[in-house]
């Protein structure tokens, strides 16, 4: 038996570079309009026609589900554990964009609350759904798509992805209209998904350049810039000046950020991300641990046989490499990526490399450790 150990564990790196450049974006694209966002709803039913993968009969509220249900056909059913094993109890989830009218169609998704191994080939039946309050919004039905499989059989599984979660395209209808309210005292609020001063207040540039809005733009916060709507200004008037606003480029300001995940070994620098002049030097080393069983030999007209013995041979290669100076002050994302490529790193010393780098001061940028 051999076995290897590493200083650095063996990570997939993906070393994303982007080029240095100023990125113009439309209003619509990296801000959202105060009151134009989605509503959370959920609701409990029951999924039928599994084949013999839904909950187990010791999972009481699945029972209990089951036997209310048929209550309503005028089915009664001994207060005990039913054998079903066709139906899953599951919880409904659903994301309705603001401005839906009765009648809309949305998506829903179907997650497993017991013990069921798959919902392949289940449909949900009536559901209601409701808010946060309460309040019932709509009912979702149908044939629910899982993107996945879980077979198992005589002690053998085969399986992909997840089979306890599904999603029903178009599985929820509304019965009432999701109005929402985004003018306030004649104003809008125009809110950034990612808050920064910098770009907001180029929001309020651009706003001005539009006519009749010279100075009814202000900027709140780094995350929200108020606009005043023209006195007057009739539905369709406001509706086509929004439509003005949200079409309107904007160049955005990135912030330095170096982003590493240890858990993937994933790296990813932004294209504003410089280096002052440093210099790395590193090393690698390897440990190799070697098993060996020895069996002696008996000795003549001997009964009882030897007793094997285990030992082992350890070797120990360290890597030495010079130092190498990495001075890319003043140099694009790329020039910084070449020069940590010309040393041969591992992922694992890569991190480390950059962590030191941001303690010693050379990083320019915020480091993320995920």
């Amino acid at each position: 038996m051999k076995k290897i150990i590493y200083t650095g564990l063996k990570f997939l790196i993906a070393l994303l570079i982007t080029v240095q450049f100023s990125y113009s974006a439309r209003i619509k694209d990296i801000a959202t309009i105060q009151g134009n966002s989605t509503v959370q709803a959920i609701g409990y039913g029951l999924v039928t026609g599994l084949n013999n993968t839904g909950d187990h009969p010791q999972t009481y509220f699945t029972n209990q589900s089951l036997m209310n249900l048929l209550k309503r056909f005028g089915i009664t059913t001994p207060q005990k554990n039913s054998r079903v094993r066709n139906v899953a109890a599951v919880m409904i989830t659903a994301n309705i964009p603001s401005f839906m009218k009765t009648g809309s169609k949305v998506d829903v998704t179907i997650s497993s609350i017991g013990d069921a191994n798959s919902l392949q080939g289940g449909v949900l039946l009536l559901t209601p759904i409701s808010l946060g309050n309460g309040n019932v919004i709509g009912t979702a039905q149908g044939a629910i798509s899982v993107g996945g499989y879980d077979f198992a059989a005589y002690g053998s599984r085969v399986a992909k992805n997840v089979a306890t979660t599904a999603r029903i395209p178009n599985g929820m209808i509304l019965e009432m209209d999701m109005n929402s309210t985004y003018i306030n005292d004649n104003k809008i609020r125009i809110l950034l998904r990612d808050p920064d001063f910098t770009t907001a207040t180029r929001i309020q540039t651009a706003i001005a350049g539009l006519p009749n809005l010279a100075t009814a733009a202000v900027t709140l916060d780094a995350g929200a810039v108020e606009v005043t709507l023209p006195t007057g200004s009739t539905q369709n008037q406001i509706t086509q000046l929004i439509t003005q606003i949200e079409a309107l480029n904007v160049i955005t300001d990135q912030v330095a950020k170096v982003v590493i995940n240890e858990r993937t070994g994933t790296i990813v620098v932004g294209g504003t991300v410089q280096l002052l002049p440093a210099t790395i030097a590193h090393s690698g080393l390897d440990i190799t641990i070697q098993k060996q069983v020895l069996v002696p030999q008996p000795a003549p007209f001997t009964i009882r046989p030897p007793s094997p013995v285990e030992t082992a041979e350890i070797s120990v290669n360290e890597e030495m490499n010079e130092a190498k100076a990495l001075v890319v002050q003043g140099a694009t994302v790329q020039d910084m990526a070449n020069a940590l490529n010309a040393l041969n790193l591992k992922p694992r010393d890569l991190i480390s490399i950059f962590q030191a780098l941001k303690e010693v001061g050379s990083l320019q940028g915020e480091l993320i450790v995920q």
